[in-house]
């Protein structure tokens, strides 16, 4: 059963943040049975919602038989501890941010996203623990310790709580060495695909839009692709040739969401970081979803909290193939437009196409005339430039291409023009 305030801003973005907590309830493994809500000028500070909705949505939940009754936005601790001393041992109380952690944990695979998930779900669990240990039991202290319990020993005593404090707080700082030692790892290898000349995607979007849809359509990738929320969440980088044979690498990221907790947005900083130092940001939108552009501000807003906001971007409506056929016909026609399905391949050598024309930009033209012998040269082009056009004669060739700027000092004992296009 889901339960939120409303403050008047419109009861169809509400229902529509309802539906996407029902979405993530049975992506969490839940069954959906109903859901409430009510309008307030702000939550109640005790109970979140007012004491009368509180007794309807108890009585409702034992007449169903209602295990958890999960929340549209973050409780604070005492209103969560409240509620449940309400509703009774036999209904669990989560919030939005519960549920998200719950399915983060599900879906982090690699070690990277586990440690990830575990920080978060510490950090959201450690003001928490009040409820974890109401009985606060003693430890080694007052007469338990006898008379002569020595120094140090007498007194009131540790509570559970604190020693249960004291060792998350060390597993936190734990965890964060252990994030910063990815973080730099992943500066380590982002240097060296700098070093190599290849150029860096990176997909974002909100969560299942098709993100991971498209990179199994540019490279067949073999990424999970499933109809739910956060059905991928450890990043995936893979190389993907352009038209004219240059090569990038694509990163898939953790996908974006309405309300997305800070924790995690802080625990995920190394896998944000990827977003960041992309040269392209490939923001891929769900064009058939009822609240696309409610979800593409939503992305924008996280993407400039995170520093990303100045990148260059594509924005690339996904999911075409859902659209009436004159609609989808229209939108692939129009060139002010990037449309594409990552199911059937609509659109996709047209959105390479734009992406080999925006790297481009960044490449210096360049003719040379290069002997058959040094070959290996015209390789090193074609993986990290454009060859747009090559003559052969009869010991050597003259290529016309776009290259980066680490190719320049190879071709030029062999280069006839070069300019900055």
């Amino acid at each position: 059963m889901g339960a939120a305030w409303c403050n008047g801003s419109g009861k169809q973005s509400f229902e529509s943040s309802l539906d996407e907590l029902a979405a993530l309830a049975s992506t969490a493994g839940l069954s959906v049975i109903g859901r409430t809500r009510q309008r307030l000028s702000e939550p109640n500070p005790a109970t979140f919602i007012g004491r009368g909705k509180v007794a309807e949505i108890k009585l409702s939940a034992c007449n169903q038989g209602v295990g958890t009754v999960i929340f549209d936005d973050e409780l604070t601790p005492a209103q969560q501890r409240n509620l449940e001393n309400i509703f009774g041992e036999d209904i669990k109380v989560l919030d939005r941010t519960a549920l998200i952690l719950d399915i983060f944990a599900q879906h982090a695979h690699t070690r990277e996203g586990q440690i990830q998930v575990e920080l978060a779900q510490y950090e959201y669990r450690l003001p928490r623990l009040t409820r974890m240990w109401v009985h606060l039991a003693r430890q080694a202290g007052g007469r338990s310790a006898g008379a002569q319990g020595g120094v140090g020993l007498r007194g009131p005593g540790e509570t559970q709580l604190e020693v249960d404090r004291r060792q998350i707080n060390k597993k936190i700082s734990q965890l964060k060495k252990e994030l910063e030692q990815v973080r730099q790892e992943r500066r380590q290898h982002r240097a060296r695909r700098r070093r190599s000349g290849f150029k860096v995607i990176a997909l974002a979007g909100y969560t299942n839009a098709g993100k991971s849809s498209l990179l199994n359509a540019f490279c067949n990738a073999g990424v999970l692709v499933e109809d739910m929320l956060f059905a991928t969440l450890d990043p995936t980088t893979r190389r993907v040739k352009l038209p004219h044979g240059r090569k990038m690498l694509v990163t898939d990221t953790v996908g974006f969401i309405k309300k997305l907790p800070h924790h995690l947005v802080a625990s995920f900083r190394a896998t944000f970081e990827g977003i960041s130092e992309a040269d392209v940001i490939l923001h891929v939108a769900d064009i058939a979803h009822a609240q696309v552009q409610s979800q593409i501000s939503i992305v924008e807003q996280t993407l400039k909290d995170q520093g990303s906001c100045d990148k260059p971007t594509l924005l690339v409506w996904n999911k075409i193939d859902l659209l009436p056929e004159a609609v989808r016909e229209g939108l692939l026609n129009d060139p002010s437009i990037i449309a594409v399905s990552s199911k059937t391949g609509l659109g996709i050598p047209g959105l390479l196409k734009r992406i080999e024309d925006l790297l481009n930009q960044e490449l210096c033209l360049i003719e040379m005339e290069l002997p058959y012998t040094h070959w290996e040269l015209l390789h090193a082009v074609y993986e990290l430039g454009t060859v747009s056009s090559i003559r052969h004669g009869d010991d050597k060739a003259r290529v016309r291409a776009y290259v980066p700027d680490l190719l320049l000092p190879l071709v030029k004992p062999y280069q006839s023009l070069a300019r900055v296009q």
